[in-house]
């Protein structure tokens, strides 16, 4: 599924720039993080066939995960991280189940819904746990915890946690490359943090890599205009 894209009014960041990180985040993170976990839980078929075919011991595991799986697609977010009486939440398949394939899979989930909800603490201690080999999932779990200190950073204008989602951001571009929608989404936010940051030389080059890795995206065909404000032209 491709990852929602959105534009940051051209108005405001003409007459306001040094507001347009906080301005973006705010507006746009959200549905950008769940267009992440959606891809993610596409791809997840991976680990129920490793679990189920592979790996008979984890059966329990993955039917106990399965209800709040689902609570987590219809965005019945409490339920799936607490369970409903009736059937586990993330949090207890994850400690029940420690181990396990499934445990692995609510830990980016649970992640992902501390986050939408604020708590980043949590979400960081859930997404830094979480682990696979798989690139395209690894790539976007990385930009999950970006998000996760690029809201820290935009809601208290504290440039290290900008600096560290910047560099986790170039990360997730790079562990899978040949995901150019995503990746050279990464690497634009990336480039907005660094400028709002004031770091125009580590902007042009995050710009730079869109239209020379991935020229095909959508944020190449963009990218144009915000090298220009920075006195730079793409080669």
């Amino acid at each position: 599924m491709a990852e929602t894209k959105q534009k940051a009014p051209a108005a405001q960041e003409q007459r306001a720039p040094q507001r347009r990180p906080d301005q973006f985040w705010s507006k746009y993170s959200k549905p950008l993080s769940i267009g992440l976990l959606l891809v993610v839980l596409a791809v997840g078929g991976y680990f129920i066939y490793r679990s189920q075919v592979t790996i008979p011991n984890n059966r329990k595991a993955e039917e106990a995960v399965f209800k709040a799986e689902e609570y987590f697609r219809l965005d019945s977010l409490d339920k799936a991280l607490n369970g409903d009486g009736a059937s586990l939440g993330l949090l207890r398949v994850i400690s029940r189940y420690s181990g396990s394939d499934a445990a692995n899979r609510a830990r980016l989930m649970a992640g992902s819904i501390y986050l939408r909800k604020g708590d980043f603490k949590n979400a960081l201690k859930h997404l830094e746990d979480f682990d696979t080999d798989v690139p395209q999932v690894k790539a976007r779990a990385i930009a999950l915890m970006a998000d996760t200190y690029a809201e820290m950073g935009a809601s208290t204008n504290n440039n290290a946690n900008k600096e560290k989602a910047a560099d986790l951001y170039k990360q997730a571009a790079a562990t899978f490359e040949e995901d150019h929608a995503n990746a050279g989404e990464y690497l634009f936010r990336a480039g907005y943090l660094y400028e709002s940051m004031g770091k125009n030389k580590e902007a042009i080059d995050a710009y730079k890599q869109i239209k020379q890795k991935h020229p095909g995206s959508d944020r190449a065909y963009q990218i144009d205009k915000y090298l220009a404000r920075l006195g730079a032209v793409a080669e």
